[in-house]
């Protein structure tokens, strides 16, 4: 499908509408506004677009983030209202797309940008039906968020253009079936009535419609009221992307004739199916708190702000006074990301090993591989903390280690163990800690630790780690964002007692 250029960009020849076309156009200068005329977007036309590499995989991990995130908070269980404002003001940030009528946006670039990043997780999500099926939810609850909160005038806009082929009930069918069609509405009917227009089509292309009945069937017809359109909306959305999907499938092999993009769409993948996007954390020697880390406060630190993967860690460090290689490692960045300089990261671990080892067999086995972590031996590469991705699906861990997910790697019972002896907030019998198992038992190991945040934080469900709702993607960003939210009492505290005083 894909034919790599000298210039490292990503052409294509296709022989199928359906099939992601990246090839360069005559004349780049070319005005594309016309590709993009409205906010939403069926994609039912390739882009025929001239890319880099580089852009091919920074539009498709953008669009990841976004459906990772969609996908973490439609699992929490939380009010529509609440999760509505939660994805908006995280593609705000991460993924804007503005309407027609915005004025200091580039339009032209953000719509190019999300279709690009479609048609690659397209290439990446197509190859089993359990990919597939959560590609169209999470896609679905995205176009139906954009479909909400699109401006009227474009929205109708772009639904002519689309040329659905629905039957508008006219006056006098309206009439003849005025008190079936009146018990589909709610509040003031004969008012609703009088003003709703109707659209007739298959029952079958309404199910959700038809299973909450909400809709008159007549004939193996069902009678949709205007105001509840965007049911008929999401289901040809849906619909076409599932066939568009099986067919990239098999046209899929065809992606071999490239392989520089073989290891993108893999990666792509199993980010997916790990349940979480790309992370973009990146460590800093502020910390997340704007103070260094030295050996003494790890044991502070630790009990105040590390994660459940950490604080396992740490606790067989304590006990054991031993790693292996992979816990060592997994430990080692992480204090790295949260500001433990080298020189107190080697006091640290020496500190933990104790009278069991020598000062000698110390330096020789281990102080090197502290080093070569902190970028100062071998290829002095600056190896950044690993990521919740990265723990879940790397290095599994065998029967006598201690690194990876508790929620993942431990047994329900062990977990529970661990939860309840760890956190005092946790009970073994509360709500809190049935959600969190749910989690667990339904894989979402993210949305288990994000609850974990949010009751040892004091914040509402939903909340996540207290920024738009985010869920827990790194296991720095836990420590970063609990150091922060202490910092912030802290600084609230001082504000009040300085208030207080009384003036001199």
């Amino acid at each position: 499908m894909f034919k790599p250029t000298t210039r490292h960009n990503i052409p294509s020849a296709s022989s199928s509408n359906l099939d992601v076309k990246i090839n360069k156009r005559n004349g780049s200068g070319k005005d594309l506004s016309g590709r993009y005329p409205f906010r939403l977007n069926f994609y039912e036309r390739p882009p025929v677009l001239d890319i880099t590499l580089e852009e091919f995989e920074t539009c498709a991990i953008a669009r990841l983030r976004v459906l990772s995130h969609i996908e973490a908070l439609s699992h929490r269980s939380l009010p529509y209202p609440q999760f509505s404002a939660a994805v908006a003001t995280y593609l705000k940030q991460h993924s804007p797309l503005g309407s027609n009528t915005a004025r200091s946006a580039n339009l032209e670039e953000e719509r190019r940008r999300d279709e690009i990043g479609h048609w690659v997780l397209r290439l990446a999500f197509c190859r089993s039906p359990d990919l597939r099926a959560r590609f169209v939810r999470t896609e679905l609850a995205l176009f139906k968020h954009r479909f909400e909160t699109d401006d009227v005038t474009e929205r109708a806009a772009f639904l002519r253009s689309l040329e659905f082929d629905w039957q508008l009930v006219d006056d006098g069918e309206k009439a003849l079936y005025a008190d079936k069609l009146k018990k589909c509405l709610w509040g003031d009917k004969e008012e609703a009535f009088k003003s709703e227009s109707w659209f007739k089509v298959p029952w079958y292309s309404v199910p959700d419609l038809v299973g909450s009945r909400k809709v008159f069937i007549n004939g193996g017809m069902a009678y949709v009221p205007q105001t509840l359109q965007i049911s008929l909306v999401l289901q040809a959305f849906g619909s076409r992307l599932e066939k568009a999907l099986e067919l990239t499938a098999k046209n899929l092999p065809r992606l071999d004739e490239d392989e520089r993009l073989g290891p993108v769409i893999d990666h792509l993948a199993s980010s997916f199916l790990s349940g979480l996007g790309a992370s973009d954390y990146q460590a800093s020697g502020e910390a997340g708190s704007g103070s260094v880390v030295t050996a003494e406060m790890v044991d502070d630190v630790a009990n105040r702000h590390f994660p459940p993967c950490m604080r396992n860690l740490y606790g067989r460090l304590k006990r054991d006074h031993h790693l292996k290689h992979f816990g060592r490692l997994q430990l080692t960045l992480f204090l790295k990301g949260i500001g433990l300089p080298l020189d107190e990261a080697i006091v640290f671990w020496r500190k933990m090993y104790g009278a069991s080892m020598s000062d000698d067999k110390f330096n020789k086995e281990y102080k090197y591989n502290i080093r070569h972590s902190y970028g100062q031996e071998g290829r002095r590469a600056n190896y950044p903390p690993k990521s919740c991705q990265q723990i879940l699906t790397q290095n599994q861990p065998g029967t006598q280690d201690s690194h990876g997910c508790p929620f993942r790697h431990f047994s329900p019972e062990n977990l529970t163990t661990f939860l309840t002896s760890t956190y005092p907030e946790l009970d073994r019998s509360s709500p809190e800690m049935r959600e969190i198992m749910d989690s667990v038992k339904a894989s979402h190991y993210h949305v288990a630790c994000t609850r974990v945040f949010e009751v040892t934080h004091k914040l509402k469900k939903g909340e996540g780690l207290g920024k738009d709702g985010e869920s827990v993607s790194h296991p720095n960003k836990y420590a970063d964002r609990s150091r922060e939210m202490e910092r912030e009492k802290l600084d609230a505290i001082k504000a009040k007692e300085e208030e207080d005083e009384p003036m001199s």
